[in-house]
């Protein structure tokens, strides 16, 4: 049954299905034969298993090919989704429950794949357009028409992908900030390479958005605690905002602050499809800490920040964003570029050190 869902759900979206595997071996087959523009891959499959897979395509052997995980996921198995994130998946899709939230999965399965090929495609050389996944509905191969993707690469860190030169502001030394980092797609990625390079302590405290669905951010911030000076946890409810602490916002929940600087766990309803959503937190730590606010926004899908880069920015805060060169997907830093609103542009190698001097 999910087979035939995820293959008609790609299908209505444009892509062409043209192999399925019923095992991580004959994926990893399947995958050497068609060379597909993406694959969508399920963790449990008998034999060699999705993470098995996952692995095999890191090696010098392996293939480039982009890989969305579409599996079972619980609060219990978050800690799989994060390693799969770990191994290389480009971005997850929970199985909707038997009846359940069924336009919402094929909503987010074909956006999801539709970036990865996107992203494969801004990576390597022109080849064979297709697309992949196995045979628990998650091992479809399939081809896409051509995607069209705007040129746009970021040549210092003062100029946008869009082309436009990014005008650089004084900035206030000898005053701390408070961090608030902001990702989606590929960010659990980019926080592993981000995170374990920062002090302890850290300006005023550092918060992070990182759209991922419930029951999986503790287990992304127990991962990233252990690599990491900083402690790193997903909030709860009245915390206060610590030096030595980073703050990831729970799934399924959005993270905001009251007045008296503490936090927010909030169901209030999705924004943009998100929950998590990084512009609500934003406005709210813009308004408390006006130009003592650092919003770093990474790689992601959409143009989530946009909103509160705005209010960052009008009430004297600094932004920083990655550079398309090292995002995963160049979504939320490129709306923040091409709005004109970034500080600096900078790869990801890079952004730590700038963090660290910034919020002193």
């Amino acid at each position: 049954m999910m087979r035939a869902i995820v293959s008609t759900s790609l299908k209505h979206a444009g892509v062409e299905v043209v192999g399925s595997a019923s095992n991580g071996d004959e994926a990893l087959a399947l995958c050497e034969r068609e060379r597909p523009d993406a694959m969508t891959l399920d963790l449990a499959m008998p034999g060699l298993d999705g993470m098995g897979v996952l692995r095999a395509l890191r090696t010098p052997s392996g293939s480039s090919i982009p890989v969305v995980v579409v599996s079972a996921f619980s609060p219990a198995h978050g800690a799989r989704a994060v390693d799969a994130l770990a191994e290389g998946a480009f971005d997850l899709v929970a199985k909707p429950a038997i009846g359940e939230g069924l336009d919402s999965f094929k909503q987010s399965l074909c956006e999801k794949v539709a970036a990865a090929v996107l992203s494969g495609r801004r990576r390597s050389a022109p080849r064979a357009p297709h697309s992949a996944t196995n045979g628990n509905g998650n091992g479809l191969l399939t081809r896409r028409e051509p995607a069209r993707v705007r040129p746009g690469s970021l040549g210092t860190p003062h100029t946008g992908g869009s082309g436009l030169a990014v005008p650089r502001r004084p900035t206030r030394t000898g005053v701390q900030k408070i961090v608030l980092i902001a990702t989606s797609t590929g960010g659990p990625r980019a926080l592993a390479t981000v995170m374990p390079m920062l002090p302890s302590p850290l300006g005023m405290g550092t918060l992070i958005v990182q759209h991922m669905p419930a029951g999986f951010t503790g287990s992304l911030a127990a991962r990233l605690d252990g690599q990491s000076k900083l402690h790193v946890r997903e909030a709860a409810a009245g915390e206060a905002i610590d030096p030595g602490v980073a703050l990831l916002a729970p799934g399924g929940l959005h993270l905001r602050l009251r007045p008296d600087g503490r936090t927010v766990l909030s169901e209030e309803d999705a924004v943009g499809g998100l929950r998590p959503r990084a512009d609500l937190l934003i406005e709210d730590v813009a308004q408390l800490y006006g130009d003592r606010l650092l919003l770093v926004v990474m790689t992601g899908m959409g143009n989530d920040g946009l909103r509160g880069a705005s209010e960052v920015r009008r009430r004297g805060g600094r932004i920083f964003v990655e550079s398309a060169d090292t995002c995963t997907v160049y979504g939320m830093p490129r709306a923040i570029v091409e709005a004109r609103l970034a500080d600096e542009v900078l790869p990801l190698d890079q952004l730590p050190a700038a963090i660290a001097a910034e919020a002193c």
